[in-house]
């Protein structure tokens, strides 16, 4: 991967999963990087644990729902590294995901809360990091979005609003600021088999949910790691404001 060497980038929603993956990655490719997490015991453990295989990892706890929690994160990474040159904002409220019927069933604390955490927060993240980064002459942000978005499903249509929210966010991200150096894509994971979904989903669900896919595997987080590092990186230096289904060919896009 050309120049992550040196990078600083803050991963949010890193201390598991697809997070904890491509915090791994980008160690591995020379970046120093921030861990923000609710999670602070798992970030804390992660960051340890790459700290001795000699990475420069680092762990702050902080609430997605908080706008002053978010500011005063930005601000910690950016004070203790000297510099922001990515973001990988990959936080969504899961928990919400479980209650998230349809218009009818779902109350407004289920809208509130699942674009408070999903989108707003985003939003918020990164209204906090584009100062620095404009001030220094670029950036590379990344979102997670998912198929949800456009697929029109019957069920999770909070979800999916904040995930099309995303999807344009990325676009007004990239269309203002592109030609003063900042950088920001989506990448959109198809089904992930993490360890803790490996451990708990049988074996007749994971080859029903495989049959969808055009490729001979799961996805594992290291394949969404791979796409996030490429677009973080300057190899990806040429790719704005666009959204990647990192999916298997479960789901094609124009």
């Amino acid at each position: 991967m050309r120049n992550l060497e040196g990078k600083a980038i803050l991963v949010c929603g890193g201390a598991t999963g697809i997070g904890a993956a491509t915090v791994r990655r980008l160690s591995a490719e020379g970046a120093s990087v921030g861990i923000g997490d609710f999670n602070i015991a798992g970030a804390e453990a992660l960051a340890a644990e790459l700290q001795v295989a000699g990475g420069k990892v680092l762990a702050w706890e902080y609430d997605q729902a908080e706008e002053t929690s978010i500011n005063q994160l930005v601000a910690s990474v950016q004070a203790h590294f000297g510099r922001l040159d990515g973001l990988f904002a990959n936080v969504a409220d899961l928990q919400t995901v479980l209650v998230d019927g349809d218009i009818l069933s779902n109350d407004s604390a289920v809208w509130e809360r699942t674009l408070r955490v999903n989108l707003l927060g985003t939003v918020q993240l990164v209204r906090a990091v584009l100062p620095a980064m404009l001030e220094q002459g670029g950036g590379a942000i990344v979102l997670t979005s998912s198929d949800a978005a456009i697929a029109g499903e019957p069920e999770r249509p909070a979800y999916a609003a904040s995930k099309a929210g995303i999807n344009s966010l990325c676009r007004h991200i990239a269309s203002k600021w592109g030609q003063q150096g900042i950088r920001c894509n989506v990448v959109s994971p198809g089904f992930v088999l993490t360890e803790q979904l490996d451990a708990n989903m049988d074996q007749k669900m994971k080859d029903w949910m495989l049959k969808g896919a055009r490729s001979t595997r799961h996805g594992a987080p290291q394949d969404i790691a791979g796409a996030v590092a490429f677009l973080l990186s300057d190899d990806g230096e040429w790719v704005n404001g666009q959204a990647w289904r990192v999916n298997g060919g479960v789901s094609f896009g124009n």
